[in-house]
């Protein structure tokens, strides 16, 4: 019976010595905060509630937000200015993790608010030759503004050279760590350490993404659960409004052959159709982790659009971001390799072990993209033969290449079959007039790739239902 009194007694005392009260005090808050937001606290005090106007934090006599609370035990929580979109953030304007406290320990808690996510942080990171073009470029296609960054080539000011352009997505995570979401990709780090080493390098052009409106302008065609679909008037903004502007006020080469895009997510997604719905003004895309999944018109898009001018394309993503992905990717490659677009100097898919869908992988990735784009020949885009010496026909459930022209040669051809979502449905290697017995099942317009040492071609062909 004494051991049971003692239990209780210690269990009574525990709970009374973990009860309490606390006066939390914000000591200093971001310089960048605007005058008129509230600051909330939200936690598993009040079921994480982001702007529960029961918990404002007031101005006490020094002039400092502060809040009591009243509580047992520990909880958790973090400080907001209204909603989730507005919560504090590290030094560096990146994801902070929960604050505790355990009641008891103390009656009054000063803190700091260290930044806002959706403000930055204070740690600037972007080199000198990175500047702001503008805060609010008018974007007429959406009747909104957005901040655009530039970097420019460090001898830009003391040479007369035009230089090529890389347009690139989510400006914000580019350059500079205080503005990104979650790391920046270093791109200015990277360029300025290849200019020293003595290799060229663009003006490259940052574009803000929207916040809520990512989603609308980086997807050219909705997803049943996230929407999205504007991205065809984000490309005409880029082409139609700021190329030109940029082109128009910095010295730039025009041409397609030294003008690229690229992004990651729904930024690779973007930079993929906007590199191929405007041939004639991006010869160089970079398509980082890209978003395929979000809808599948992606690939119908690709083949019914075609080969219209020479291409580089730079696919990469890594094995642990998704299921999915590298799937997706094989299945582009394959897709463009039917199209004419094809071979290892027009088409590069870099699958990286172990790789994650985040600011790490893409910062790793991306000088490795860049000199395969605009440095490995840009000017010198291979080509496929015109003259084609063989040609493929299909009669009676067969497909046998037969010689046009003058051609001698007898083979071995690689051949390959491609359905129009871009699988690969046939793979060999024949001689001339040898046929090829068809897998069952094949019906419709097949892109056939058909190439050996010297030249590769792609012809369509109609098998007819069986």
């Amino acid at each position: 019976m004494k051991k049971t009194i003692i239990s209780v007694f210690l269990i009574t005392f525990s709970l009374i010595s973990l009860a309490g009260n606390v006066t939390i005090i914000i000591t200093e808050i971001p310089a960048n905060t605007p005058p008129e937001d509230n600051i909330y606290i939200a936690g598993t005090i009040n079921g994480w509630a982001p702007g529960n106007p029961g918990y404002i934090l007031n101005e006490n006599l020094q002039g400092n937000p502060q809040i009591n609370l009243e509580g047992t035990g520990s909880i958790e929580f973090k400080f907001t200015r209204g909603s989730w979109d507005n919560v504090e953030g590290n030094e560096n304007g990146q994801f902070l993790p929960n604050r505790s406290f355990t009641f008891g320990t103390a009656d009054t808690l000063d803190l700091t608010i260290l930044s806002w996510e959706d403000l930055g942080g204070n740690n600037h990171t972007a080199a000198d030759n990175v500047i702001i073009m503008d805060e609010d470029f008018y974007m007429p296609q959406f009747d909104r503004y957005r901040r655009i960054w530039l970097y420019l080539p460090p001898n830009y000011d003391s040479v007369g050279d035009h230089f090529s352009v890389l347009y690139m997505h989510d400006g914000q995570n580019l350059f500079d760590a205080a503005t990104s979401f979650a790391g920046e990709w270093e791109v200015d780090e990277t360029l300025n350490q290849f200019y020293e080493e003595g290799k060229e390098v663009p003006i490259v052009v940052g574009i803000d993404n929207g916040g809520a409106d990512r989603i609308d302008e980086y997807t050219p065609w909705p997803h049943p659960q996230y929407g999205g679909g504007d991205g065809d008037l984000y490309a005409q903004f880029i082409v139609e409004t700021l190329k030109p502007y940029i082109d128009e006020h910095y010295r730039t080469n025009t041409d397609r052959i030294h003008t690229g895009v690229m992004g990651s997510s729904l930024g690779g997604l973007i930079s993929h159709y906007i590199a191929m719905k405007y041939q004639d003004v991006f010869g160089l895309s970079g398509v980082f982790s890209p978003s395929y999944w979000f809808n599948d018109s992606v690939y119908d898009f690709t083949f019914n659009t075609g080969k219209q001018d020479e291409m580089k394309f730079y696919i990469m993503g890594g094995t642990d971001e998704s299921p999915t992905l590298v799937q997706e990717m094989e299945m582009m490659v394959d897709t463009l390799y039917a199209i004419g677009i094809g071979g290892d100097y027009m088409v590069n898919l870099e699958i990286v072990s172990g790789g994650q869908h985040n600011e790490q992988l893409w910062r790793e990735e991306f000088g490795e993209a860049y000199e395969w784009l605009f440095l490995e020949d840009p000017y010198n885009i291979f080509s496929y033969s015109p003259d084609i010496p063989v040609s493929m026909y299909y009669h009676n459930g067969k497909l046998t290449l037969k010689a046009n022209h003058n051609n001698q040669g007898i083979g071995p051809y690689h051949v390959q079959l491609f359905a129009i979502n871009g699988q690969l449905v046939l793979d060999t290697e024949i001689t001339r007039d040898e046929p090829i017995t068809l897998p069952s099942g094949l019906s419709g317009i097949y892109i056939a790739r058909i190439g050996d040492e010297t030249y590769v071609s792609g012809q369509k062909v109609f098998i007819p239902g069986r």
